[in-house]
Formats: C-alpha cells, structure tokens, sequence
C-alpha cells in the first residue's frame, strides 16, 4: 500500500512539577528545604530514514505522545526526564502545521532530524526559592506543558528521472528492464497504482554512473483536475531533474496522433502549475517493435522542431535501451552539474 499523505497529532511531554519538602535528619531540628525540581518532559523527533518509503505506518497510528517528565522528590532529588520518541518518516517528506499550512522541515536528505515538539521545562521545587531572609519557603513550580501540534505529512519522491505519458505507454515495461524494479505488468490501463523506484547503472558496476528513475501512474486528459488517478501522483513529479516522456507509436493505444498524446499530458503538467513542463525532457517513441511507421515518423518530425532529445525503444525486444539509458546518465549528470554551479 503506498500512502504519500497523512495527518497526525503530536504532543510532547508535559515538565514534571517542583516539589515542596523539608529535611527531616538527625541532629539538624531546623531542616531546610529540599524540593527537588520536576524532569523535563521528553520531545517528539522526526527523522528520515531510508528504510521507509510510504507514510503507511501514520495511517492506523495518528497520535503520539513523549513521557511526560516526574515530578521532584525530597532530599534534593530531580524528577527522571521523559523519554523522547522518535517518528521515522521517508527521505522526501514535507512537514506542514496543519492550521496555518506553514512549512515546518522538508526532509530532503537520508538521517536528517529535527525536534518537531518540544518538551515542557521542568518546575522547580521550593529549595530554588531559599533565601538568606526567606529560609522555609513553601513556593514551587508546576512543569510546563509540552509543545503539541496537528501536522500534515506529504511524500513527494525523490528521484532523478520521471516517466510519463499515457497509460499503457510501456513505462512499468521500461523500468523493468533498466532496473531491479518490479511492477506489475499488464495489457489494460492503470496498471500501475503507485510509484515504483528503480537504480539504474551505467558502465561499470562498481565505476559507472548510477540514478534514480520514479515510474509515475498513467495520466490523462483532465488529471490535474482529478480525472483518473487525478493528481494523486503529479507532486512525485516535482523534485525529479529530468522527465522522460514515452508515446505510444504502436496502433494497440487506439489513439490516432502520437503528437496529440504528447501535447495532452504536456498540458496536463502545466496545469498542475509546478513548472512541470520547464523541466529536461527525452521524448521516447515505445513499442517500436510494433509500430505505425506513420505515426513514428510524424513524432520524430515534431520532436526535431521542438528540439527535443528523441529515443525509439522497444521495451519488449530491448532495441533502444542502452542507447536511452546512456542518454538519461548524460542529461542527469548534466543536470546535477548545472544545479551545483548554481549553488555555490
């Protein structure tokens, strides 16, 4: 099951009260006081794990709580503080205070941790309160209340190639053959219902370059409106650095203009209003095993007028697939040159 939003309360732990006590010893009739001060309660920590990738675990679990700090003790002893927990989220997770709809932490890198509520401050006990002229105090504090927020968790994955286009298209069949990744396969649309990830190296194993490519669910026309899986997935396709965008060029889509296909799913990541459609982009012709010689030379002439990368591949038979795949190493590396350069 791939959940990619969620929603849940946090609280931390509330400080554990200061404690009003007096020393009762031996040979000391006059005592003092010794009210220790309550234990800090324990925050709530969010961190991004690797080992995650939904946030399925916040579905049947929405609430979490830290332990509350104890209160102080005679003879001077502080309260035990509360243990802190620690929620494991996706590296790609986007925290945001469900009220105000602020960002509070977008969790882009692996072992990234942030205190997302924090405990409240132990109170002091009334040895605190002694004074040279005031030596039996009786005043204490109670803890402070821990921080306690309604948050909303979106996954948006991290990856550096997207597929899209139509359903059918041959993307499941793509990264299939280009990665360890194994989706489910089929002759009928929408067969993929959630993202599949996939590593991709090229050369070497051990010297080569290597990326990450995202499947995204089939779209359609009216998607950004929610038509078909609507835009249950089009965020995934925010953070990748390259779009690779395959055309049906065989006659099984029942679909007569392969340009026309490529123009409505363009319109749909425009109007998803992300700038989708600024983004690096391989125009790949599919199915070239089976294809309309009309229809293949006709996205061909578009792709050379638009000045787009162009790649016929054949998932099935394997024609095209190295070539793709060094194309997608070289745009990405491309990519991640500029943005470096950009950032210092």
């Amino acid at each position: 099951m791939f959940i990619d939003q969620a929603k849940i309360r946090i609280k931390a732990g509330d400080g554990g009260n200061g404690c009003v006590a007096f020393r009762r010893e031996a040979f000391e009739p006059n005592g003092g006081p010794s009210g220790g001060d309550g234990g800090d309660g324990g925050d709530v920590i969010m961190e991004s794990s690797e080992r995650h990738n939904t946030l399925v675990h916040f579905r049947f679990n929405p609430e979490y709580k830290a332990q509350r700090g104890q209160h102080g003790m005679g003879s001077n002893c502080t309260g035990k503080q509360g243990k802190d927990i620690i929620l494991k989220v996706p590296v790609g997770t986007m925290v945001y205070d469900f009220e105000s709809g602020q960002l509070l932490h977008d969790f882009s890198s692996p072992d990234d941790k942030i205190i997302i509520a924090k405990g409240g401050r132990g109170g002091r006990g009334n040895a605190r309160f002694a004074t040279s002229t005031h030596q039996a105090p009786r005043e204490h504090e109670d803890g402070r209340p821990g921080e306690e927020h309604v948050l909303r968790l979106e996954l948006k994955l991290l990856a550096d190639v997207g597929l899209v286009g139509y359903p059918n298209a041959g993307k499941s069949t793509l990264i299939s053959r280009i990665s360890a990744a194994k989706p489910k396969i089929a002759d009928y649309p929408f067969t993929t219902l959630e993202p599949n990830l996939g590593v991709v190296t090229v050369g070497d194993i051990n010297e080569g370059r290597s990326f990450v490519v995202a499947d995204i669910p089939g779209l359609i026309e009216g998607a950004h409106e929610g038509a078909g899986l609507g835009t249950q997935f089009l965020r995934h396709i925010e953070r990748t650095r390259l779009l690779v965008h395959l055309v049906d060029v065989s006659d099984a889509s029942g679909r007569p203009d392969p340009v026309q296909d490529f123009e409505v799913i363009m319109n749909e990541l425009t109007s998803f209003g992300a700038y989708l459609e600024e983004k690096p982009m391989i125009l790949v012709a599919s199915k070239i095993d089976v294809a309309n010689e009309d229809k293949l030379a006709k996205l061909k002439r578009f792709a050379k007028k638009k000045k787009l990368e162009f790649c016929e591949i054949s998932a099935v038979t394997g024609e095209g697939i190295e070539k793709l795949k060094f194309a997608m190493a070289d745009k990405v590396e491309e990519v991640r040159k500029r943005l470096s350069t950009e950032v210092r």
